[in-house]
């Protein structure tokens, strides 16, 4: 019983200007099962993984959705796995509203640790916003809607911590974590050797996310990292070419459906062969 209540009495807090952002796609309440024990879930426009055989209770969430989003997460993932099952973690691939939307309400439902990059931690533990959105950046109403988003940093407290720096991904047997900056500082994508199978967070998505038809439609397209929201091009561009050097079989992204195939092969050579054109964008004030 102490150990619990010591587990709730640890503080956490959102940012002050977090708040539910009125956006949403066709995808959104929908999964799609990209592996047997690979699920990706669409929460308005961002998607949470379910990484684990559905037969059993042992999985992993990875990424924890929009604000507001704690009761659907809970429900999808006991529909998945049953009633009160919980994950033996939350990996967070990084700290944007939009993956970290609902972590307090899991956290203090699940009573399960956090992990993230070292360099993702002072976003997470109260010690540093975000830089602000771009919504000068070419792109469309999403872009220009980017100074909704909220910025300011979450604190999770001692629930948080860093990935193991062996790369190995807690409760994730055979994942390794990839740096993989640009989008944010300490962003990570994770890999699995066995069946090739990458979980790219935004580091690329499979929707052009700028432009609100796209995002609506959820139109299957590669692109690079959200514009409105990147401010290292150079570290995006490396990051991508890490990525495909992998030669994954199956991509679950941040934002988009999964990609599998050559389909995923022949679109990430187009990406690497032309970033510059595809995802950097011609103007902004990261751009430089």
């Amino acid at each position: 019983m102490k150990q619990e209540e010591s587990f709730m009495d640890q503080q956490m807090s959102y940012g002050s200007d977090y708040k539910f952002i009125p956006t949403t796609s066709i995808g959104s309440g929908t999964g799609v099962e990209a592996l047997p024990d690979l699920y990706s879930y669409t929460v308005q426009i961002v998607n949470i993984q379910l990484v684990g055989d559905p037969r059993t209770t042992d999985f992993v969430l990875v990424d924890a959705g929009m604000p507001g989003s704690a009761e659907e997460i809970i429900s999808v993932s006991e529909n998945r796995f049953g009633t009160n099952s919980r994950p033996k973690a939350i990996i967070l691939t990084h700290g944007h509203f939009d993956h970290v939307g609902a972590v307090i309400e899991l956290v203090k439902h699940w009573e399960v640790p956090v992990y993230a990059h070292e360099l993702e931690m002072p976003y997470l533990v109260g010690q540093k916003s975000y830089p602000e959105p771009d919504p000068t950046v070419e792109g469309g109403l999403v872009a220009k809607m980017s100074p909704l988003f909220p910025t300011e940093p979450i604190h999770l407290g001692n629930h948080v911590k860093p990935l193991p720096a062996d790369g190995s991904v807690p409760y994730m047997p055979g994942f390794k974590w990839i740096h993989t900056p640009g989008h944010s500082p300490g962003h990570v994508s994770l890999f699995r050797e066995t069946d090739r199978a990458l979980l790219a967070g935004d580091a690329f998505v499979t929707v052009k996310q700028e432009y609100l038809y796209n995002v609506f439609t959820q139109e299957q397209e590669i692109s690079g990292p959200p514009r409105y929201l990147t401010t290292d091009w150079n570290a995006a561009k490396q990051s991508v070419m890490k990525l495909a050097a992998l030669k994954p079989t199956v991509a679950v992204t941040g934002h988009g459906l999964p990609m599998s195939g050559q389909l995923l092969t022949d679109s990430l050579e187009k990406l690497v062969e032309n970033f510059d054109q595809m995802a950097k964008p011609d103007y902004g004030k990261y751009v430089n």
